[in-house]
């Protein structure tokens, strides 16, 4: 059998991630007015890895945070109100004391549909996702997916930080979400837990020797 290869020019597109999210908001949409019921919202992260080619496609509150040899870097952004207060306030909505319309806390979410004036055809709160795409290289170690009530207790810098020294101990990928989800309860998060964690390598990550500390020792074999 031999392979096939498909070139892509827009692979984003491609995807229909956007699609994707639009069609899910509106069936939450009929699903309440068919059963009648009101409901509250969801916030909502994918993460998809093609090859070396990670997408990241975010609605809301959740986050996902890459660890590069040590380094956090953020491969999505919270929709907070403030944020995207432009297209808020280009739809007629406002901001009032940090909410959206003075009832969310995101300006991109699923369903809400019960909350009047917010959701529908050019109303503020939109479930359109932003995407953003990368290419892991041989540094990356692992990622944290997390939502808000994660991210509300943890920096980028301190979860990666955390979460480095578990997978030093037991290299256990799944081990180290419980970890970071009992963390998050002892430092008291008020909202929802969920976190997974995705490891790029087979090994632990190695540790780092600080930069300074090898600069002492190459000078001190230069002597001998």
């Amino acid at each position: 059998m031999e392979d096939e290869h498909v070139l892509v020019d827009d692979l984003e597109e491609y995807l229909a991630v956007q699609h994707a999210y639009l069609e899910t908001d509106a069936a939450f949409a009929n699903a309440c007015s068919l059963n009648n019921a009101l409901s509250s919202g969801t916030t909502t992260i994918t993460v998809l890895i093609l090859a070396r080619e990670i997408f990241v496609a975010n609605a809301g509150g959740c986050r996902v945070v890459l660890c590069r040899r040590g380094k956090a870097i953020e491969m999505s952004r919270d929709h907070k109100p403030h944020i995207e207060r432009s297209h808020i306030e280009a739809l007629g909505g406002y901001i009032y004391n940090g909410y959206l319309n003075g009832y969310l806390s995101v300006a991109r979410a699923f369903e809400n549909w019960h909350i009047e004036g917010l959701k529908g055809v050019n109303c503020p709160l939109i479930a359109e996702p932003e995407v953003r795409r990368a290419v892991l290289i041989p540094d990356d170690e692992f990622m944290i997916i997390g939502c808000d009530g994660f991210w509300d207790v943890f920096t980028n810098e301190s979860a990666v930080a955390f979460a480095r020294k578990r997978l030093q101990q037991h290299n256990d990928h799944e081990q180290c979400s419980h970890d970071l989800v009992d963390e998050a309860l002892r430092r008291c998060s008020s909202d929802n837990l969920t976190v997974v964690t995705v490891c790029f390598q087979k090994s632990p990550p190695p540790r780092l020797v600080p930069r300074f500390m090898a600069r002492r020792c190459m000078h001190f074999e230069k002597q001998l």
